[in-house]
Formats: structure tokens, sequence, C-alpha cells
């Protein structure tokens, strides 16, 4: 099927930056003068930027024109987010698989890599993590994976950490409401991950983290009836936990 006009001219507009005669905070011509230059009407051309603002591509700011944005990870990803709240919760368990993946990887980074600010952050955070309940803990647990995934140094791995726990946090407030030793077993494999990442142990990071995710996933399946070693769950035997 042949491409619409409007998507014909994102792929030009995009074109231009991948080429880098536009680069990130650059200003785009003129209206008029973009559309002679890539042969495409006004209306078009219109259409291709309301798009790739969405896309935050671009930034239009009213009385001064249209800019090219940073293009940084963080921008560029959010879409993850929002198409992640979509899903169906026939996929929910695709997510958690790549989260399985994802947050060991980043973890292990995290060990390697983390500056000591970071790491004396990530110790008061686990004390408010041990100290809450409820909503405020899942935000915190959040909150905790999302710091541990910035202190990895890779922005693009951060950004797809946090763009898949948009959802997860579904399976971690259920855990909560239907296992009251949940919220125990979760501190102690936050402590784990911690201490790995204090002790700047890339492998023992990654263990942790990996058994901390199988947790939630394994239980997760067990909830839905799958059963846990259906469809590559990993990990060793391990009892269920929240985060």
């Amino acid at each position: 099927m042949a491409a619409s006009a409007t998507e014909t001219a994102i792929s030009a507009i995009r074109q231009l930056i991948i080429e880098g005669t536009l680069r990130p905070g650059s200003r785009l011509p003129a209206e008029p003068e973009l559309a002679a230059q890539l042969g495409l009407s006004r209306n078009t051309l219109r259409e291709a930027v309301r798009a790739l603002v969405t896309a935050r591509v671009l930034d239009v700011r009213r009385g001064d024109g249209t800019y090219v944005t940073s293009l940084e990870p963080q921008l560029l990803l959010e879409g993850i987010g929002f198409a992640v709240e979509l899903m169906q919760e026939d996929r929910w368990l695709e997510l958690l698989e790549l989260r399985r993946i994802l947050e060991p990887a980043a973890t292990a980074l995290a060990a390697e890599r983390a500056p000591a600010d970071a790491v004396a952050q990530l110790a008061h955070h686990l004390t408010a993590l041990e100290r809450s309940e409820g909503e405020s803990r899942v935000k915190l647990d959040i909150e905790f994976h999302a710091r541990i995934a910035a202190a990895s140094g890779n922005q693009t791995l951060a950004s797809m950490v946090a763009g898949v726990h948009s959802h997860t946090v579904h399976a971690r407030t259920w855990h909560g409401l239907l296992d009251s030793d949940a919220n125990r077993r979760a501190q102690d494999e936050h402590e784990a991950i911690y201490d790995a990442i204090a002790r700047r142990d890339g492998a023992l990071a990654h263990s942790t983290a990996l058994m901390h995710v199988a947790n939630t996933e394994r239980w997760y399946r067990q909830m839905l009836g799958h059963g846990a070693g259906e469809h590559g769950a990993a990990g060793p035997a391990v009892v269920p936990s929240a985060g």
C-alpha cells in the first residue's frame, strides 16, 4: 500500500535529521520554504509537523518557530510507556519477560558505573521504601528501580526500563494485596540488589536483580494458571515477591 502524503512528509523531515541537515536544537526553515524544499503542500507539512511533535521529535514554539528537540532517549522513548499502557492483559507476561531481560543488565551496569552519590541516594531511598506501605510503597518501588537504571549510565536502557515499569505496577499492586509477606521479601531482595551495587559487583548485581524479577514473573504466572515453567520463565526455584 502506498504511503500517504503525510507519511511521505514525515519521512522527508526525518531524513533531514538523520543526514544532519537538521540537528538537535536547530530551527526548521519557515513553513513556505520547507514545503517548497520538500515538494509538499503546506497542509501536508503541517500534518507531518504535528505528528513529529507528538513523537517528541519537533517542538513548536509559539511565535518563534519549530525546532528539533534534543532527541535525547528519554524524550524519544516516552512512547514506550504510552504503548505499554494500552497493552491488554494477555500481553502482561511479555512485559515481565522483557523486564527480566532489561533490568538485570541495567543493574549490572549500575554496579560498575554508578557514582558514589547515586549509591548513597539509593541507600536513603531503600530506607524510605522499607518504612512505606500501600500505594506509596508501589511508587517508591518503581522509583528505586528507575534510580538504578539511571545509574547505569545508559539513557536508552534507562528509558526502556521506565517504559516497561509503567504497566508491571499492576502485578506488584495485586501481589501486595494477596500476599502479606510480599513486601518483606521484596525488601530483602531490594537490599540484596543494593548491596551488590555498593560492592561494585556487576555479576552479583545481575543475578540478584534477575532473581527479583523472576520472583514477580513466576508469581504472576501462577496467579494466571500458567505455571512457573511455561513460556521460558527463568531463574531457580523461588518464592513469589512483590516489586
